[in-house]
């Protein structure tokens, strides 16, 4: 028996690697030697700090360690003078300083990435009707008369009322406080912002301009989802898009998926405040972003909508999603709400105003919301099965007649993470992939080139960075394309290389992996690591997938329908996916291909929508109470859509329309190859899902 106590085990956020290193490494060697994306232009001298990283203390059930305090070195002179001369976040340490001690989690901050994340969730092109909550009004005010004495604000209310009909408005201090030298200033000609709320509240008086006012107001729609904030900056006159911004969800480094971060607050007191001053201060610094993009202030911003999970809705709000973590998954509220931007810490106009979508259900929230906002299955004859696709998939299904909606713990390997060379999308990153069924030879895209790998142009294209991993819409096609191939049968298994009749295929372990590129050799090819899809990472995505399907398997199964008409993928990794290749995988339920779409991120743009025009906030309040809710935990037949599903692309149900499309080796071929024992090959156990 072996009683020598094991080194620490550094593990680094978001891209999840992990490794045991002796006391006394630094950070940067770590990350160095497990290939995580940490910066470094000085050569760890600590002159550049290119190499902040932010640990983590307490409980991390996820990964199984508890980060003591001492867990990396004590802070030492080199980051003293760097801070003392240029700042240093509080909380950070320098990767090359720092040396590790004891068992340490580690985030990697997007500024400190060489790669920097390609944050995805644009804005949608999309028509909206205007009717926005804050409208501007130009007004002639009375004069004061000693004769008819009132004071300023009445006179103006009166204003707004006789030549612009609006009814019981309101000004508070705030509005008094300026009130008087503003009208003066305009000669008793003023433009003020009313803020009309949908509920049927007074009209409130939001600013006041001299004269004419030659500018417009502006408005944020966020979507703040467990793995990236969004946030889109629109004219409140003109509906226009002006800048748009995302941002890694800072509270990554206290779990990747929702479930972990459930659980930061169950087991370290203070956590979930520490979520939400983190979200919240992304939040922020994105407004500040978008504002400097489009060139305003952040007090001309009046007003906010945000959508997102149940657990970002209620940290958002400051609410402990703790009841979240167990059945009966209870919600502090699932209607929407209206508040002050000051009471949640949002940095806009002083009396800004913000909206929440209301929640579906106690994982499907007002993100789920927003999808069905911006795609309308509810307006819709077809039955539309809608999938926003992320680390927990909204699932939702029906049509004019009866909506059902649920959600399914997918997990965060369809974003590159668990994938043994995956990573987040970046450039570099291996986003498409296609295989020759006859050769097995791969071509590919990465993030940042359109040329694919087998074209002259690649390497000088793709640059010194060269390819860096595999994403998540890369990993779906490239397991999609070796069961094309017969590299993978219908269990998911990966063939060896006699069986495959490949050199492609090499030893990992008891099993095989795939070569998809080799950047250490190759004249074509750029330099760069060894990417391979091994035997876990098809079990991960098989794994993900079939939570996936079985969640909408069961909709169907509630909704007494065997097919759907059409499928909407959403998220800003559905806007990456390619229906074939998804249908291949089985993530969906068979559909004509040409019936499969995707609506990119859909929640942004129910949330822009709901910014834009007032009456989309009655109309998706009054849908939400009609959507039934069901809840995959507590279903039998969950569990056994999940077994069947498990298969590549299913184990029992047919997929007609895929089979005009594409034809799939069966299961002996992938497994045999051109011989009774594959070939020669050694013959292997078949792994099991």
């Amino acid at each position: 028996m072996n009683d020598t106590p094991a080194d620490p085990l550094v593990i680094f956020t978001p891209s999840g690697k992990r490794g045991r290193f002796a006391v006394g490494t630094p950070v940067l060697t770590a990350a160095r030697r497990l290939g995580v994306d940490l910066d470094s232009v000085c050569g760890g001298r600590g002159i550049c700090s290119k190499c902040q990283v932010t640990p983590s203390y307490g409980e991390f059930p996820k990964h199984g360690v508890t980060v003591a305090e001492d867990a990396l070195s004590e802070w030492n002179k080199v980051e003293e003078r760097y801070k003392t001369k240029r700042g240093l976040i509080d909380g950070r340490r320098l990767g090359c300083q720092a040396q590790v001690q004891g068992d340490v989690v580690i985030d990697v901050p997007p500024e400190s990435q060489v790669h920097k994340q390609v944050v995805r969730k644009r804005a949608e092109a999309r028509e909206i009707h205007m009717d926005p909550a804050t409208k501007l009004y130009y007004v002639e005010v009375a004069e004061p008369d000693m004769h008819h004495p009132s004071g300023d604000l009445e006179r103006l209310i009166v204003a707004l009322e006789e030549q612009w009909q609006l009814q019981g408005v309101i000004g508070d201090l705030r509005t008094m406080q300026g009130l008087q030298k503003t009208l003066r200033d305009g000669k008793w000609q003023v433009t003020a912002a009313v803020y009309h709320g949908h509920d049927g509240a007074a009209p409130r008086i939001m600013q006041v301009w001299p004269g004419y006012h030659e500018g417009s107001i502006y408005g944020v729609a966020f979507d703040v989802g467990s793995t990236t904030v969004a946030c889109h900056l629109c004219d409140l006159i003109t509906g226009d898009v002006l800048a748009s911004d995302g941002l890694m969800n800072p509270q990554i480094r206290f779990g990747e998926d929702l479930m972990s971060r459930v659980s930061y607050s169950m087991m370290n007191p203070g956590g979930a405040v520490e979520m939400t001053q983190a979200v919240r201060k992304a939040i922020n610094t994105l407004i500040g972003h978008v504002a400097g993009a489009a060139g305003i202030a952040k007090a001309d911003i009046v007003e906010g909508v945000f959508v997102g999970n149940p657990v970002m809705h209620h940290l958002l709000l400051g609410i402990d999603p703790v009841e979240l973590g167990w059945a009966p998954f209870a919600l502090a509220t699932s209607d929407a709400m209206t508040l002050w931007a000051r009471e949640i810490d949002v940095s806009m106009h002083p009396d800004g105003r913000l909206y929440i979508l209301p929640c579906i259900a106690g994982h499907v929230g007002a993100d789920a919301a927003a999808v069905v906002l911006s795609e309308g299955p509810h307006a819709q004859d077809e039955m539309m099965l809608v999938v926003d696709v992320g680390t927990n998939a909204e699932i939702m299904l029906g049509n004019r007649k009866k909506m059902l909606a649920c959600s399914s713990p997918t997990g965060p390997a369809f974003e590159g993470a668990q994938i043994s060379s995956g990573q987040r999308a970046a450039p570099g990153a291996i986003e498409r992939v296609r295989i020759d069924p006859v050769t097995k030879e791969p071509r590919f895209r990465v993030i940042g080139s359109e040329r694919w790998s087998d074209e002259p142009e690649f390497a000088d294209e793709v640059g010194a960075a060269g390819v860096t991993g595999i994403c998540g819409s890369g990993i779906i096609e490239v397991i999609a394309e070796m069961r094309i191939a017969g590299i993978i049968d219908e269990d998911g298994a990966v063939g060896s290389r006699e069986s495959v009749g490949s050199d492609r295929l090499i030893e990992d372990g008891r099993t095989w992996a795939y070569v998809l590129h080799d950047g250490r050799t190759g004249e074509n090819a750029a330099d760069g690591p060894l990417i391979t899809v091994t035997q876990n990472d098809v079990r991960n995505i098989q794994l993900a997938k079939a939570a996936l399907y079985s969640g909408a398997r069961l909709l169907m199964d509630k909704m007494e329908v065997e097919t759907v008409d059409r499928v909407v993928l959403a998220g800003a990794f559905g806007a990456h996916i390619s229906p074939l290749h998804a249908m291949v995988l089985g993530m969906i339920p068979d559909c004509p291909v040409e019936k499969v779409s995707s609506a990119g991120n859909a929640a942004g743009t129910g949330a822009r929508i709901a910014l834009l025009n007032r009456a989309a906030r009655r109309e998706i309040e009054t849908v939400v109470r009609e959507i039934e809710k069901i809840e995959t935990a507590v279903e039998p037949r969950f569990q056994e859509h999940f077994v069947n599903a498990i298969a590549v692309p299913h184990k029992t149900d047919a997929y007609p329309n895929l089979e005009t499309q594409v034809t799939l080796p069966k299961v002996a071929d992938a497994q045999t190859g051109g011989g009774e024992d594959g070939g020669g090959g050694r013959r292997r156990r078949r792994a099991r899902g």
